[in-house]
């Protein structure tokens, strides 16, 4: 087959498999450090969680990012992107183990939520170097099925990261901090994994001097609305759709999640202990979608188009959704968990490759960090959204059939997008 051939000529190219590595290590970390925010959080016995709470948890941590990520764009194309996996796993390591300590000691949830906040923000200059490095690993013709396998190893390996620290969590007496020291480990990995490669290897191709905090606050502005303009040229607009469409979607997916949480702890499992391993088997489902969509998107997305294959996902959303959803039972949840998993993931593939294959190198690190800047706050809006409409137990029909509607919605527009663009296609080629 040729996508097995291709992939086996990825995993041959030695500085793909050493992003690779980093890429692991580090969203596995992460998937340690959430399951045990979320068991900290959510789950604990001696919390009343409601969804109110949970978006405030959510708003705490993600919507201050939304301040930072523009600056992450700046420094992205300034900064040695090898140097960001360095110091940035580094520095998350040693916050996260300031996070374990303020677990166990008595403080005021603010301080434990800013130890949170600051491990957080780290993690969106590493994703987002990584998905801009990307391309200096890998060719043009194989970008495609590079995106299809590391973002979603990295989604795998954070989905067994969660895995590993629920297994931890019982051995060590359900201990979070114990789960958190793990993470930490996981990071300092990763920092030291990405040694392997040189310091100028990733890029970016220009390297000006490094500016001060004064100077980056002044040339932001100016810098990301350059990065905008290039995203809106006209021979990137199917692009900056996609970007918007997959925002909307991300936006599906934080209202299902918090209706999920809420589902775990208090309808479908009257013990927290077993409402959390139900929210676990839920991930694990939903990481054998995102395989599941590494599987299909390289043939699919060739055969159709980045774009199409965008249309497809959120069409088929739109009609599995509530189909699986408003029974709000465990079942049909799960399947929900594995379906949602393959059009989420497919479509993030998508549009990740049209971004990257549509702009320039010294543009892509800003752009991805506004793509993770609209990705945080579709996220936080879609929580928001979500507490006001669910009530304690999560079953909300009247949610379900909304986000029904959004995937609608985005299905129909990427639908006329690319209906307008084939004529314009045509007219352009040379005859």
């Amino acid at each position: 087959m040729p996508v097995v051939r291709d992939l086996r000529v990825l995993l041959r190219l030695r500085n793909f498999r050493r992003l690779l590595l980093i890429r692991l290590l580090s969203q596995g970390a992460d998937g340690v450090y959430q399951v045990a925010l979320a068991a900290y959080v959510v789950f604990s016995p001696e919390k009343q969680t409601s969804p109110a709470a949970i978006a405030s948890a959510m708003a705490v941590l993600l919507l201050p990012y939304s301040l930072v990520g523009p600056f992450a764009g700046v420094l992205l194309d300034r900064w040695r992107r090898r140097q960001i996996f360095l110091y940035g796993n580094l520095l998350r390591a040693l916050l996260a183990a300031a996070t374990a300590v303020l677990m166990v000691s008595q403080v005021p949830d603010w301080l434990f939520y800013a130890s949170a906040l600051c491990v957080t923000a780290v993690n969106r200059f590493v994703l987002s170097g990584l998905s801009a490095a990307l391309p200096r690993v890998v060719d043009t013709h194989r970008l495609v099925l590079a995106n299809s396998l590391s973002p979603t190893a990295g989604t795998l390996a954070a989905t067994a990261g969660g895995g590993l620290a629920f297994a931890v969590r019982l051995v060590a007496s359900d201990s979070d901090a114990a789960v958190v020291l793990l993470g930490a480990t996981l990071y300092l990995g990763a920092a030291l994994a990405s040694l392997a490669m040189a310091p100028d290897l990733l890029g970016p191709d220009r390297h000006p001097t490094q500016p001060s905090l004064r100077a980056a606050v002044i040339t932001t502005a100016r810098d990301l609305l350059e990065a905008i303009r290039h995203l809106a040229a006209p021979g990137r607009r199917e692009a900056a759709w996609a970007l918007v469409s997959m925002t909307a979607m991300r936006f599906c997916y934080g209202a299902l999640l918090v209706l999920v949480l809420m589902l775990c702890r208090y309808a479908l499992s009257s013990d927290p202990d077993d409402g959390l391993g139900l929210l676990g088997l839920a991930l694990g489902i939903s990481g054998a979608g995102f395989f599941a969509a590494a599987v299909v998107t390289p043939w699919t997305a060739g055969r159709l188009g980045p774009g199409r294959w965008i249309v497809v996902c959120a069409a088929s959303a739109a009609v599995l959704e509530p189909a699986l959803g408003l029974p709000f039972t465990t079942v049909p949840m799960l399947v929900a968990a594995f379906v949602l998993g393959i059009i989420t993931q497919g479509a993030k593939i998508a549009t990740d490759t049209l971004v990257q294959s549509s702009v320039d190198d010294g543009f892509r690190g800003r752009i991805f960090s506004v793509y993770d800047v609209l990705f945080n706050v579709a996220f936080v809006g879609a929580a928001a959204v979500a507490a006001l409409m669910l009530p304690p137990d999560g079953r909300s029909a009247t949610l379900v059939i909304m986000v029904a509607l959004v995937y609608a919605v985005v299905a129909a527009a990427m639908t006329r997008f690319e209906r307008d663009r084939q004529p314009q296609q045509e007219h352009t080629t040379p005859q």
